[in-house]
């Protein structure tokens, strides 16, 4: 028996998703993918982040189909890649990812990354283009959430003046030391719900003496003293293991509280674990 989340955020016309959602960046496609998701659906995970450059959609699709669960009871989200910007090409690529993971349709599907302007100095028009995709895909049923990742202020702009439906979710990389306060407070201001890419961030935020304080503290891990940062500051978080252990650690967050003070002293963790990659600087990613 898994974990009960408890906590629900809703998208805009209804759409409900659990507080915590299970990460399946650096999966590879094959077996070991189709066991860890069928594992972490053991521990109770319902949301799944995939994402088509992860290259794992077949066997997150197979570990959900052989799971048995009925459709409705799982969220299951995915990201546009980047080489497919134009508008007819983001269609197909719906498609063929509802098509890998044998779907009807996505609970959610996001821009994986916005046009970098390196590569486009007509960056918000080409985020336009893919955008009005994104609508189509909506307004014909095939995903019930549209949304963005990696997303700035700045993007999300430029994309409401011209938009139709307007985003309803944006992921960010969010952890401590990485709090994005600016971004996650901007996104609430215009309706959209916020998710956490890589939560934990790397190791040094996990061996950052502040939080190995404050999981003694608690009597809890780091990693769940950052989940529950997280959820304390309505952001969704997206943890990933392929530790059954770790799994359900992950997920076991709502029988404590940090406190405001405690809130606070992560708030000002100095910047630590993170990715590194901004938005407007990418040139490798297309």
């Amino acid at each position: 028996m898994g974990i009960q989340q408890t906590g629900r955020y809703e998208l805009s016309k209804g759409v409900l998703f659990p507080a915590i959602g299970y990460g399946t960046w650096h999966l590879e496609n094959g077996q070991g993918t189709v066991v860890a998701v069928a594992e972490a659906l053991d521990a109770g995970y319902r949301l799944f982040d995939c994402a088509a450059i992860y290259g794992n959609d077949f066997s997150v699709g197979k570990a959900i189909m052989n799971y048995g669960l009925k459709r409705e009871e799982l969220f299951i989200t995915n990201k546009l890649w980047n080489t497919y910007r134009k508008y007819d090409d983001a269609v197909m690529a719906c498609k063929r990812t509802l098509k890998l993971m044998r779907l009807e349709y996505l609970d959610s599907y996001l821009i994986h990354w916005p046009a970098s302007p390196k590569i486009y100095p007509n960056w918000a028009e080409v985020n336009s283009e893919t955008w009005r995709a994104m609508e189509r895909l909506y307004t014909d049923g095939l995903v019930r959430a549209i949304g963005l990742s990696n997303f700035l202020p700045h993007h999300i702009e430029k994309l409401l003046q011209g938009c139709s439906i307007q985003p309803m979710l944006d992921q960010l990389e969010i952890h401590p030391g990485q709090g994005q306060a600016d971004a996650v407070k901007y996104c609430r201001e215009h309706g959209l719900v916020v998710q956490a890419w890589s939560p934990l961030g790397s190791g040094k935020v996990l061996e950052n003496e502040r939080l190995v304080s404050l999981a003694k503290k608690y009597g809890k891990t780091v990693a769940q003293i950052c989940i529950r940062w997280c959820i304390q500051k309505d952001v969704v978080p997206l943890p990933r293991s392929s530790s059954p252990i770790r799994m359900r650690e992950n997920l076991d967050v709502f029988g404590f509280e940090l406190s405001g003070d405690d809130i606070s002293e992560i708030d000002m963790v100095p910047y630590c674990g993170g990715s590194g990659l901004d938005p407007d600087e990418i040139i490798c990613f297309g």
